[in-house]
């Protein structure tokens, strides 16, 4: 048998057999659980924690499976898959589904012992929260080895510390949209830079060969494919990482408050540390006037000194002049940025996302715990993580609460989960109805279900600030921000926050990226790593099978993120212009 750590707050397996494993308790930032009944499971099924009344599934289980569970043992009455879950007693109708030590669902039929969880036979169900008393400190990982750490990153006048270095363009309105296009095919290819691939064919090098009287055999004979490195190193500024192109569809029509919300999200994206300056379309007569933008920027940053450049059409001899201007004083605004080049940084200059999208049930079993426990590292470094998709906090309130440092904080959160839920039943359509089919496929059959999961991701440090959408970032440590759990609507405020990095769980796969932020994804089970090696950056699925813990997990974790911070990595949703960029109108999106 091995030994284990008692003050570990992370859940993790141990070898205790060859047929069993030992899993300790992962909600909190204390180990709760009095060991006097160590919960031993077979590698085929696991319990989150000593409350749970459900066990989760780690391979499919045949009807008639034996089942171990503490001092008894029973047999599965129905095939349970991967993922899902079956209780470990009777279960009348009305009676509490708990996992991760948590309320999340409730029975609508009678269940029996060994019989799977369903749609058919539990709703949703989450625990009331209330403010109270927060905690004053955490205990904090072992973070010794990474205090003299650096990442290479792109210093700003404004203190912070980009992991990329982009040029925007920007239109304020949807009515620039086409001339954004057009400025884009001027000048991405002729400058080196790819769009959808990480490859380009050069049909140029062929017309070059046919013109010259090359032969069949010659033509079907030369090299034509460049990849990502060859454009990269015939960039004309290769300093500058790429320019991106904000198209969007709001800026005028609907309420006010749109077109405030999306110059703030904006002013979030010029201002942020991966940004070297932008270039910004307007009509003129659109309800985002530059003015509002304008002051936006001031807010967050009042010694703004980045290149701007403003143009406007309605003021414009034609449309060719205005796209003629614009192409030209992005050209000059280019020259100015790649005069910026790397520098060390410590890791506190970091600002990392913490996000999930097509999740499943092993991702709070491995991805999200995993992605807690480097969130925590960077945290006990001086660094900032920021926690999103509040419809997916659902059921976990409480624990969020608690975490806050402070009582205004705690206020913030439970405020904005309130007014948030009670807009989204105002509609019809509450947090139970947030789990995809996907989700619901793949074992998360329920919100608090999916939500309990999705919490991992902020591991068990204290919660310092709470962010409503486009607020920026301005405290160490995890902040809450408000999105939606919507994939791209939640990444791209997280970018529009801050940061600068977003590592991105996946349990089912998606190709997810943003314009400005290099986003990371995480695979939360070997098989979905194998299938979509493409899209995946990082396996988790290795704590699943036993062959890795959370701890060392999060630690490889962290090592790839100052890799990808200095430019030394690039992820998949980079290399494949995956740069999605869906502004909130701030109606219900789950």
């Amino acid at each position: 048998m091995t030994s284990y750590d008692l003050k570990s707050p992370y859940s993790r397996f141990q070898t205790i057999s060859p047929n069993e494993f030992f899993i300790r308790d992962c909600r909190s930032a204390r180990f709760t659980f009095k060991i006097q009944h160590p919960i031993i499971m077979s590698k085929k099924y696991i319990q989150l924690h000593p409350e749970d009344n459900v066990l989760a599934a780690l391979a499919d289980l045949p009807e008639g499976t034996l089942v171990h569970h503490e001092d008894y043992d029973f047999k599965l009455v129905g095939t349970t898959r991967a993922k899902h879950k079956f209780a470990v007693n009777d279960l009348a109708v009305g009676d509490e589904i708990l996992m991760y030590g948590a309320l999340v669902g409730k029975a609508v039929k009678p269940i029996v012992q060994g019989e799977t969880i369903t749609t058919e036979n539990v709703v949703h169900a989450s625990s009331e929260y209330a403010t109270g008393k927060q905690k004053s400190s955490w205990n904090a990982p072992d973070v010794s080895k990474w205090e003299s750490t650096t990442f290479n990153g792109y210093q700003r006048a404004d203190g912070k510390v980009g992991t990329a270095n982009h040029w925007l363009v920007i239109p304020l309105v949807f009515c620039e949209n086409r001339n954004v296009d057009v400025i884009k095919s001027a000048l991405l290819k002729s400058l080196g830079y790819h769009t959808e691939h990480d490859f380009v064919v050069d049909t140029e090098t062929l017309v070059r060969q046919y013109e010259k009287g090359a032969s069949q055999e010659e033509l079907l004979s030369s090299e034509i494919i460049r990849t990502s490195e060859d454009i990269k190193r015939n960039r004309t500024f290769p300093n500058v990482d790429g320019i991106k192109f904000l198209n969007h569809d709001g800026g005028c029509g609907g309420i006010r408050q749109d077109s405030e919300t999306l110059c703030n999200l904006l002013a979030g994206y010029i201002t942020h540390p991966n940004t070297a300056g932008a270039t910004i379309l307007s009509l003129g007569c659109q309800n985002a006037q530059y003015k509002i933008l304008e002051e936006a920027i001031k807010k967050r940053d009042p010694n703004f000194s980045k290149p701007l450049h403003v143009l406007e059409q309605q003021q414009s001899k034609s449309e060719r002049h205005f796209i003629a201007d614009a192409v030209k004083r992005t050209f000059l605004g280019l020259i100015e940025a790649n005069k910026t080049q790397r520098k060390p940084a410590p890791l506190s200059h970091l600002v990392l996302g913490l996000e999930c999208g097509g999740s499943d049930g092993f991702s709070g079993i491995s991805a999200n715990p995993a992605l807690g426990y480097a969130s925590d590292l960077l945290v006990a470094l001086g660094a900032t993580t920021v926690l999103s998709e509040f419809p997916e906090l659902n059921g976990v309130e409480q624990e969020l609460i608690n975490r806050c440092d402070t009582e205004e904080n705690a206020e913030k959160f439970a405020n904005l989960m309130r007014a948030y839920s009670e807009r989204a039943v105002a509609v019809g359509s509450g947090f139970e109805n947030n789990p995809s089919p996907g989700n619901i496929k793949d074992g998360l059959i329920t919100d608090a279900m999916k939500s309990a999961g999705a919490a991992k991701k902020g591991g068990t440090s204290l919660v310092t600030d709470v962010l409503d959408y486009t607020e920026p970032v301005s405290k160490k440590g995890l902040n809450l921000l408000c999105t939606p759990g919507n994939d791209v609507e939640s990444t791209t405020g997280l970018a529009g926050s801050g940061c600068s990095i977003i590592c991105f769980t996946t349990g089912l796969g998606t190709p997810t990226g943003n314009p400005v932020a290099q986003v990371i994804k995480i695979s939360s089970n070997n098989s979905l790593s194998e299938r979509m090696k493409d899209l995946i950056d990082f396996n988790s699925g290795t704590i699943i099978t036993g062959e890795d813990t959370i701890e060392s997990k999060g630690e490889e974790l962290l090592e790839y993120i100052v890799k990808v911070a200095s430019g030394e990595v690039t992820p998949a949703a980079v290399r494949l212009g995956q740069e999605d960029f869906i502004p909130w109108k701030r109606g219900i999106s789950l």
